[in-house]
């Protein structure tokens, strides 16, 4: 560095350390901004010693003390140091007493440094803060260093003392050459590892991993089970080839209420004939509970084919009140033009039949709400019977209700 370039750093410095002792860390970005170390990418390495140190404590102070804006603008300057920041951004990310904030960005900025420690200080970091945004920094910086960082993790999953923390940070990196370490992480003894691995492998729509997701169906802990379930129920192009339905329904019978309702979510999701009997045979079943047949109701309505309605249809006179008004329900809700004459036709059959099996409060408000969604012209003189209903609530939904069906009457002229 030439003497007036070491000369102008100085005076910088001094001014950016006269700032810094009143808290003016704008001032202090500025000076340190215009600072000739920071002319070119090489001005920074050829600095003295000493300066580099004043440079590097004055940007630190701002990173942990400026607001927001501040710490966005002092940021840029840190990939110019190069590797002579990377030691005292670790140490500020390890750090307990550092706020959240202050974090983000240090995560954020050892995103440029492609380094063995950068990664393992990214992986604590993801191992041991609950912050969503933290976590979400660390691995957009993982993935931002890229194969070295996948690299450097799949080695540190052979130390005790790194595994978890390493199976996180892969987990979190959404990029193809960390599925094969994530492939290997789906046989881990440790439930926790399994996991993380079922849940990341689910997010890569790639035929090759469906069998995975399969296998990882009859896992001993059911967290795992979910995920697999959930991820498998986002491959409704592979049902037929890769008979998801028969890997799907038995986990419409597990042991765990959740992994149930998540079953029944993916095989809705399927929009298949085969799914929808599955879902049928266990809405059917005496022996499931009542809150698993009302996720069984919702899925039939959301796989949109008219086989799903006929079931609806049988089970809206045999079940409980509680999912017979979740049918009427759902059935209010079809969007899919083809599909709503044949929800008006088994609403009005419904309410016709009552004349022998009287129809509940919530059943009356819900199909009064229900046939007004349906815009159902045709259903209009239920409303009118609903609008002298006994009950009040229930004759202020079949009004407004008819509300809505003249407003589609007078569009419809108009």
């Amino acid at each position: 560095m030439k003497a007036k370039q070491i000369t102008e750093t100085t005076a910088f410095i001094h001014q950016a350390q006269k700032e810094a002792a009143v808290h003016n860390w704008l001032e202090v970005n500025c000076c340190l901004q215009q600072s000739p170390v920071f002319a070119t990418k090489s001005s920074f390495e050829q600095t003295e010693q000493e300066i580099k140190k004043q440079i590097l404590e004055l940007a630190i102070a701002v990173l942990i003390d400026g607001d927001f804006q501040q710490k966005w603008n002092i940021a840029k300057i840190f990939p110019l140091m190069k590797t002579y920041a990377i030691a005292p951004l670790i140490t500020l990310i390890d750090d307990e007493a550092i706020d959240a904030e202050t974090k983000w960005f240090v995560a954020r900025i050892l995103g440029h440094f492609p380094e063995q420690r950068v990664v393992i200080a990214l992986a604590k970091l993801l191992q041991n803060t609950q912050e969503s945004d933290l976590i979400a920094i660390a691995a957009k910086s993982l993935a931002t260093i890229g194969t070295p960082a996948i690299e450097t993790l799949t080695n540190l999953l052979r130390e005790p003392n790194y595994r978890l923390a390493a199976a996180k940070s892969l987990a979190h990196i959404r990029l193809s050459p960390v599925l094969p370490a994530l492939r290997g992480l789906t046989q881990d003894e440790n439930s926790e590892i399994r996991l993380l691995a079922v849940e990341a492998l689910g997010s890569f729509h790639d035929p090759q991993i469906s069998p995975i997701l399969i296998k990882a169906l009859k896992d001993t802990n059911s967290m795992v089970r979910k995920e697999a379930v959930i991820a498998l129920g986002f491959c409704a192009d592979l049902c037929q080839e890769l008979k998801l339905v028969t890997h799907l329904q038995p986990l419409l019978y597990d042991l765990n209420p959740d992994v149930c309702r998540q079953a029944a979510i993916s095989l809705g999701r399927m929009s298949d004939e085969l799914a929808n009997q599955a879902l049928n045979e266990a809405l059917r079943s005496p022996n499931t509970p009542s809150s698993l047949k009302l996720d069984l109701v919702k899925a039939l309505a959301w796989s949109n084919i008219s086989s799903a309605l006929d079931y609806l249809q049988e089970a809206i006179t045999t079940e409980s009140n509680l999912v017979c008004q979740e049918i009427i329900t759902v059935l209010g809700r079809i969007t899919l033009s083809e599909l709503k004459p044949q929800a008006i036709s088994i609403l009005k059959e419904f309410w016709h039949s009552s004349s022998s099996s009287p129809i509940n409060f919530e059943c009356r408000k819900a199909l009064a709400t229900a046939l007004g969604e349906l815009q159902a012209l045709e259903a209009q003189d239920i409303l009118e019977q609903l609008a002298q209903d006994e009950t009040k609530m229930v004759q202020l939904y079949a009004i407004a209700s008819l509300k809505k069906l003249s407003q589609s009457s007078h569009r419809a002229n108009h």
